[in-house]
């Protein structure tokens, strides 16, 4: 009998988070430099623990797990723990962390898509890695140009949050969620 796991339904969570905090940021992009910052430590935080717990439960199953993605979570969390810490710096790191986590965040999910296609198909694979391909140039773009950063920071970042909630809720609601 096949149940949900407690992976599934965390990506569940983190999905329909990115997809709301992405539709605001896209209505309101303005917001992004000044009360949401908040809000972004809060998701960055909880992404984190998201990937430090799909490296836990890889390397439970297969003995060996993606350390990018430790790496990708531990620098989440921090980046989190710092922006809601200190929310007057973090409008100034904004330029900096976000596009550093678009491209820590997409190379975990890239390293580990072979085993996400094995357990949940062709079609997610490819949806993934094309979310993922997206998001390393926007994050490249944003580290190489910051004034693009600070002009389309809520156009991009909305958009590309609402993409990371979506690819989240499919992979919720793939076979990688359930137990036998």
């Amino acid at each position: 009998m096949k149940h949900r796991s407690k992976y599934g339904w965390m990506e569940l969570i983190v999905g329909i988070l990115l997809i709301v905090l992405g539709i605001f940021t896209f209505l309101q992009p303005e917001s992004v430099l000044t009360g949401t910052v908040l809000v972004y430590g809060v998701l960055a935080l909880i992404t984190g623990i998201a990937d430090i717990v799909f490296y836990v439960k890889m390397e439970h199953h297969t003995g060996i797990g993606p350390v990018v993605a430790l790496v990708s979570g531990i620098l989440s969390v921090l980046a989190g723990l710092l922006v809601m810490v200190y929310p007057g710096a973090a409008i100034w790191a904004l330029a900096i962390f976000f596009p550093l986590w678009f491209i820590m965040h997409c190379i975990s999910h890239l390293t580990h898509l072979e085993i996400i296609r094995y357990v949940a198909g062709n079609g997610y694979y490819y949806f993934s890695l094309i979310i993922n391909i997206i998001g390393l140039v926007l994050g490249f773009l944003m580290l190489l140009q910051p004034t693009i950063t600070f002009l389309s920071m809520g156009f991009l970042i909305g958009a590309y949050l609402i993409l990371l909630g979506i690819d989240s809720l499919v992979l919720a609601f793939s076979d990688v969620g359930y137990k036998w």
